[in-house]
């Protein structure tokens, strides 16, 4: 009989629990992800796991549960990237116009395989998707290093990801309206041939450059975030800037689709630019991490004094 009524009190007072859950639940949610933000992660140097590996059980699983995070983090990262590529298939055929302006169009183009075309638009369509997703990928990689930082680090974080999504498209602007009128003239009046470009090379020349550029122009925010968790230090940068000259050329050469000197320095030129505001941005956050270092320890002497 008392099981009876319990059921019958649920059933009644149901519709009451549901709006309240729902009216509840943004609260709850900014409750616990405040929670999460200002939680201290647990210490467990690298050193230790590397020696507990092959000892200890818990060491393992918790290594096996990094792994299974990260592959739930990539596998929603793929998902929400394949939607957006999939949706970019309404729009890509107008990009493709778009991105054809500095030639005068889709007409001075030629398609010379049979399957060209249709490589072209999901090429095209991939760009696009892949802008799309940034900030997504990005919020999942913060999702899977957040537990691990400490609170001021994933407050950067978080801050960081529209930023991350500003910079990115900043570089692929960079690219179309700075890069592109400076290197497709010279490109096509080099010589006195005659210029039928196909349409594969082209667009696979312009949306490498786009994205290429677009991911190097978050090396200052990646360095900021690194200076500020006393990762890298600017002075390091400052005195490493010959080598860091070098491994730009190489990047540059890498990712150019040509191998003539002109694209690799124009690439390699805001590249180099990126790396000495970076070495700006490491000296403020390093300048930050030590201030808010040197006001925790008088902190710390004064609540010892006390």
């Amino acid at each position: 009989m008392r099981n009876f009524f319990h059921v019958l009190w649920r059933v009644i007072t149901f519709p009451f629990r549901l709006v309240f859950g729902i009216l509840a639940f943004p609260f709850r949610a900014i409750y616990r992800f405040n929670k999460f933000l200002n939680t201290e992660p647990e210490e467990h140097p690298i050193a230790d796991v590397f020696s507990d590996l092959v000892s200890n059980t818990d060491t393992r699983q918790m290594l096996w549960e990094q792994v299974e995070a990260l592959r739930f983090h990539i596998l929603r990262a793929v998902i929400v990237l394949s939607i957006s590529v999939i949706a970019a298939f309404w729009v890509a055929q107008d990009v493709m116009e778009f991105l054809a302006i500095p030639i005068e169009g889709l007409e001075k183009l030629q398609a010379i395989q049979v399957t060209e075309e249709i490589g072209v638009f999901m090429r095209v369509a991939m760009m696009v998707g892949i802008a799309v997703a940034f900030p997504w990928i990005a919020m999942e990689a913060w999702l899977f290093a957040a537990p691990g930082l400490r609170p001021r680090e994933k407050k950067f974080g978080l801050m960081g990801i529209p930023l991350a999504t500003i910079l990115f498209l900043t570089g692929m602007a960079f690219t179309y309206y700075v890069l592109l009128p400076a290197a497709l003239p010279f490109l096509g009046s080099f010589t006195k041939i005659s210029q039928f470009w196909a349409a594969k090379e082209y667009f696979a020349f312009v949306t490498g450059l786009m994205i290429w550029i677009g991911i190097f122009f978050e090396f200052p925010l990646v360095i900021f975030v690194l200076s500020s968790m006393g990762i890298v230090q600017p002075k390091f940068l400052a005195e490493q800037w010959r080598i860091a000259v070098v491994i730009i050329a190489v990047l540059a050469a890498a990712v150019t689709p040509t191998i003539d000197p002109v694209n690799m320095g124009l690439v390699m030129l805001p590249m180099i630019l990126l790396y000495f505001i970076s070495i700006g941005f490491s000296y403020i956050a390093y300048a930050g991490r030590r201030q808010k270092n040197d006001g925790d320890e008088a902190a710390a002497d004064g609540e010892s004094a006390g």
